[in-house]
């Protein structure tokens, strides 16, 4: 079964306000491969471990029928909360398990979620579901970002990356899989028509605030919470200060670029 690390009702909240969707470059990326391989028309798209969202509303511009699907019901609730096309809908279920006939879907996606799943099980399913010519993208941003702004982008990347590392410290043995670029997931892809692209950079327009509640949002975060957390909000508070500080302004609503690395594995059965 899937690694349950989205629970909460306060984060998935956190998570839908300060998660980005999909960059321009991964889209590119995906919407490239799936036209180069395009065998079966886009009627319908599964985003599995959808969180709140973010990628299912990417995939809804391009498919008839998109379905978010997550473990956590926390999750699903705040993706529908949020606006959505009609063409979008979500359901709560494991990614072991999805509740699709055999050969029904044109493309399986995940977006930074299938490390968290049991890649055996998830890999079983995603064979059973998809359609023949149908494709399977399975993306994750990776650890390598970075901060830019004015003349201080190193600094401001230095302190990211400070707190980055910390929290790494608090992080499931699952983010191996991350770390590792995908591969353990790359080479688990039953479809022989398979490649793994590991150098999609995008930049995301953040804020200081919204840079800071990403560090929230992710799980060694919500590890750290628990274990200790006032370290884990002072730590947030300190990473906010030495932005402002490095950035020579005063407002937490100041723009920033996050550049963040991308993995992206891909498949056509």
């Amino acid at each position: 079964m899937a690694t349950q690390m989205f629970e909460g009702r306060g984060h998935a909240a956190v998570y839908q306000k300060y998660r980005f969707a999909p960059g321009k470059e991964l889209q590119q990326t995906i919407l490239a491969y799936l036209q180069g391989k395009r065998a079966n028309p886009a009627e319908l798209a599964v985003d599995v471990g959808c969180g709140s969202g973010q990628g299912t509303r990417f995939l809804a511009e391009h498919f008839k029928k998109v379905v978010g699907t997550d473990i956590s019901e926390a999750q699903i609730q705040e993706a529908r909360k949020a606006p959505s096309p009609p063409n979008v809908s979500y359901l709560v279920c494991p990614a072991e398990e999805l509740p699709f006939e055999d050969a029904s879907v044109n493309l399986l996606a995940s977006f930074t979620a299938a490390h968290w799943f049991d890649i055996a099980k998830f890999m079983r399913e995603a064979n059973r579901v998809v359609k023949p010519g149908g494709c399977v993208v399975i993306s994750t941003y990776t650890v390598d970002m970075s901060l830019r702004y004015g003349d201080c982008s190193e600094k401001l990347t230095e302190v990211f990356r400070e707190s980055w590392d910390l929290l790494l410290k608090y992080s499931h043995n699952k983010i191996k899989l991350v770390l590792e670029d995908y591969k353990e997931i790359f080479e688990a892809l039953p479809f022989p028509d398979k490649k793994r692209i590991t150098d999609i950079f995008d930049k995301i327009p953040m804020t200081v605030a919204g840079v800071v509640g990403y560090l929230e949002s992710v799980s060694p975060y919500q590890a750290f919470m628990k274990n200790d957390p006032e370290a884990a909000k002072s730590l947030l508070q300190e990473t906010e200060k030495r932005m402002l500080e490095t950035m020579r302004v005063s407002s937490r609503e100041t723009p920033v670029e996050l550049w963040v690395r991308h993995v992206c594995v891909l498949g056509c059965k």
